[in-house]
């Protein structure tokens, strides 16, 4: 359900999903001196392909952990306007 549609203004995103949602980024992004090498290898693969591989799994783990949270927080705001109105 959209939240304007329903008369109640959009919330902001809880600062643990931004750093969540904003991890894969600088991870991958950021990091590269960290990982551009080739050896060691790992699973026959190059350690810098394996790190851009890695954060596959990794990403949708993040998101899945932002999605809770906002879940979550949004489950507290229903709740408290919930008390509120009564």
């Amino acid at each position: 359900m959209n939240a304007e549609r329903e008369g109640r203004p959009t919330r902001k995103p809880t600062l643990g999903a931004l750093l969540l949602g904003s991890m894969p980024f600088l991870a991958i992004c950021f990091s590269v001196p960290l990982w551009d090498r080739i050896h060691p290898m790992i699973l026959g693969l190059p350690f810098n392909l394996f790190w851009l591989i890695l954060w596959i799994p990794l990403t949708t783990a993040c998101m899945w952990g932002a999605y809770q949270r906002e879940r979550r927080a949004e489950s507290i705001a229903a709740r408290s306007r919930k008390d509120e109105a009564r």
